[in-house]
């Protein structure tokens, strides 16, 4: 079934991206289609769209929600930082605008057989792509103590990193971790709740981005897709995470006046109203560069 939500800084992005009739733009994480409804109004009535996504689900899901569009929008399930052969191949290099909407969305949350969720017990997978790729109880159950420990420190920024790897690599030896309320539970033992935050979030968002590999995906694109854009064309990013908005941070800044030119000096976040409205907006950071 189409399902609707709430794009972060659409107003901001649509407008950032510089967008005109006719133009041939590439959506490089199009979740369930909100920016790109937009984006595909804005270039109206021949302008066209090649939308890229890893979940074979949400591709299915997109392709309702912007099937009014009809053949203006191509789709290819596969990740952003493989765009480069597809969008030569579809005709969209040079590309007058690309956008990437990072991380995951609440529909990965939302369903408990995806595995993203502590909340609710199911499969502890994690992965965008269902269909290939290490799940993230293949992680925690091979990877060793001090790679569990650097994962959970850098990407999740848990002060208890090495405790929880420690107890994960002694439990693991008689039970195996299977589903998300195993992990969860022996977390919640080892370091139990102080205030409202759960003691398995930042664990869980460092398995999400280790599964997926967020940050490597994100390094490997920038270059190439600079590559594509047309000379004045605009690269929007919206991070959630400070590691991502770093990686973007200092990519612009090192291809300034070389390649690009980094159109914000200072990161763009939503207005109170927005975050009112959108509280998973409230950690979002938006940053645009135009090829020189």
């Amino acid at each position: 079934m189409p399902f609707s939500h709430v794009p972060v800084l659409l107003k901001e992005t649509i407008e950032l991206l510089n967008l005109h009739s006719g133009d041939k733009v590439i959506d490089g994480t199009v979740g369930l289609g909100g920016h790109s409804k937009v984006i595909l109004e804005k270039i109206s009535p021949n302008g066209c769209l090649l939308a890229f996504d890893r979940d074979p689900r949400q591709i299915e899901t997109v392709r309702i929600n912007l099937k009014s569009f009809g053949d203006r929008v191509t789709f290819i399930n596969d990740s952003y930082a493989n765009l480069a052969q597809p969008a030569y191949a579809q005709g969209f290099a040079p590309a007058a605008a690309v956008l990437l909407d990072l991380g995951y969305s609440s529909v990965h949350v939302a369903d408990a057989a995806r595995g993203f969720s502590f909340q609710t017990e199911g499969p502890l997978d994690m992965r965008y792509d269902p269909t290939s790729g290490l799940t993230a109880a293949d992680i925690v159950n091979t990877w060793s103590a001090e790679e569990l420990a650097r994962i959970f420190l850098i990407y999740g920024e848990e002060k208890n990193a090495k405790k929880i790897a420690q107890a994960i690599t002694k439990v693991r030896k008689e039970k195996k971790f299977v589903t998300t309320t195993d992990l969860a539970n022996l977390i919640s033992e080892v370091t139990p709740r102080h205030g409202k935050i759960h003691p398995a979030t930042k664990v869980f968002q460092a398995l999400r981005i280790a599964t997926n590999d967020e940050l490597g995906e994100l390094e490997r694109a920038l270059p190439e897709i600079i590559k594509i854009l047309k000379p004045g064309g605009r690269l929007v990013i919206i991070s959630f995470h400070s590691l991502e908005d770093r990686i973007v941070k200092v990519f612009f800044k090192k291809q300034n006046n070389k390649t690009l030119i980094n159109l914000t000096k200072h990161v763009i976040v939503p207005t109170e109203e927005e975050t009112k409205q959108n509280p998973r907006s409230r950690s979002a950071k938006l940053r645009v560069a135009e090829r020189l």
